[in-house]
């Protein structure tokens, strides 16, 4: 098997199990082996802080009955729906920003994943809060508590509209959605079982509290017949009974492992062996998530050539990357918010309950112009050309509208430069690039980057120089 150095294994690790590593933890960690490394990321990840600062928000019905009736201001509304954008836009950036502390990372890389694997988008900020802390929190237990957990937070009853699943008047998009995105994928359930399971769910819901709430009188508790089996089913039964079919078990391992090793659907026998192995391992370990997060990182398979840098970073993992690698200070919240929107990647608004795409689907002719333009946006304050996206979505929209604001923007260039201190100037560019590209840097790339330097300049303005522009390669889109 054709592998890469001891240090590109360790890179490799870095940026599939968190957002990359800084050149200094490279340095100090590259002698470690792989299984030493892998068990040290799992147990620094033990430790869950919540993400804080959320209110519970006056109900938007109400306070626009209010307004009808003349008792409240048209203005105090607008500026009461304007603070709960802000306390939405401000998880966005606390939760990003512990990303790129480089501390717990295995937890908030997976708790990016199963953001995307449950995609939720709503605009109570309480109830955004503990959804994402629920992920956050139960991101390396067993899968079994997390689905369950997620099922019940208010947010996605509310997103799947489960509130309206009444015993009269059953709503089957809650139940679909479970089976078809949460658990068993396309084409291993019944459009029966989806109706049955949707009487299940019925009385889920939540109250103003954002606390899940069950109502006995809107529940069916009547016989269902769901996958062959007949009782009278609740909600946690059919969680139960999605957990005791092996296709569930294998629908998340090859969703973790097309996350964490290649993103590219198994064609070949090899993959395939590969995939029915973790998926035996994972339903036999009772859906351990950090057991089968272990057996990727560890496998020697995880560190082929094929997989090192053939994976096109999404947009908050680009801009978690950077923000890491140069302990980049944002002064103000909204540039970090303008550039997920830019990019099409902004935390708590996934386009759709299907979640973000992935891959090559990141890049079009604008958005990579933007991502090589982004270097130089965040280090050097370079003007902005590029519109965010529209999406129609009324919060979004507010987002964008301040715009960028990256001048005062700083990075800690002194301890960045510390582990070049002895490269001598000639080595400089090719040993930057050993640490910010997976890729070996090609002699044209090597010219481009070498034109960023000017006569004259020391030796920490040539480090910024060389690494700006290496970032700003098409290459540094790949980890």
């Amino acid at each position: 098997m054709d592998k890469r150095s001891q240090q590109q294994q360790v890179q490799h690790l870095y940026w599939r199990a968190g957002f990359g590593a800084t050149p200094a933890v490279i340095q100090k960690t590259n002698k470690a082996s792989i299984r030493q490394l892998v068990k040290k990321l799992v147990k620094d990840s033990a430790d869950f802080v919540p993400l804080t600062g959320a209110e519970q928000p006056d109900r938007r019905k109400e306070l626009r009955g209010l307004v009808k009736d003349g008792m409240l201001d048209r203005n105090e509304l607008k500026q009461q729906i304007r603070r709960q954008n802000e306390q939405i836009r401000d998880l966005n950036v606390q939760w990003l920003e512990r990303m790129a502390l480089g501390e717990g990372v295995v937890r908030e890389k997976l708790a990016f994943f199963w953001h995307n694997h449950f995609a939720c988008r709503v605009r109570n900020p309480a109830a955004v809060q503990q959804y994402v802390n629920t992920i956050r929190q139960h991101t390396l237990g067993k899968f079994g508590d997390l689905l369950m957990a997620v099922s019940k937070e208010p947010a996605m009853l509310q997103f799947l509209n489960n509130q309206q699943n009444r015993k009269n008047a059953p709503n089957e998009n809650f139940a679909r959605e479970v089976m078809e995105l949460f658990t068993l994928g396309r084409g291993n359930y019944t459009e029966h079982d989806i109706k049955e399971a949707a009487r299940a769910f019925t009385g889920w819901g939540f109250n103003a509290e954002t606390e899940f709430l069950f109502r006995p009188r809107q529940h069916d508790d009547g016989k269902k017949t769901i996958f062959g089996k007949t009782g009278n089913f609740t909600g946690e039964d059919v969680i139960q009974l999605l957990l005791t079919r092996k296709e569930t078990a294998h629908f998340i391992a090859t969703k973790l492992y097309r996350f964490l090793v290649d993103d590219q659907p198994a064609t070949d026998s090899v993959t395939t062996k590969r995939l029915t192995a973790l998926t035996e391992q994972f339903y036999a370990s009772g859906y351990d998530i950090a057991d089968l997060i272990q057996t990727i990182l560890t496998a020697d398979w995880f560190y082929d050539s094929r997989y090192v840098g053939n994976r096109v970073k999404s947009p908050v993992e680009l801009l978690v990357g950077m923000q890491h690698a140069l302990t980049i200070t944002f002064p103000q919240k909204q540039p970090l918010v303008f550039v997920q929107k830019t990019l099409g990647q902004v935390l708590f608004y996934p386009p759709n309950v299907a979640g973000w795409p992935s891959g090559r689907n990141w890049i079009d002719s604008s958005s990579l112009l933007f991502r090589m333009k982004l270097p130089d946006v965040i280090l050097k304050a370079d003007a902005v050309t590029v519109r965010p996206k529209e999406d129609g979505d009324v919060n979004t929209q507010v987002l964008d509208r301040k715009g960028n604001g990256f001048a005062n923007v700083t990075a800690d260039w002194t301890t960045f430069d510390k582990p070049f201190a002895d490269v001598p100037d000639a080595e400089l560019p090719d040993t930057l690039a050993q640490y910010l590209l997976q890729q070996p840097l090609g002699k044209a790339q090597r010219q481009l980057v070498l034109q960023r330097l000017k006569p004259g300049e020391t030796r920490s303005e040539q480090i910024k120089n060389l690494t700006i522009a290496l970032m700003a390669l098409p290459e540094y889109q790949l980890c």
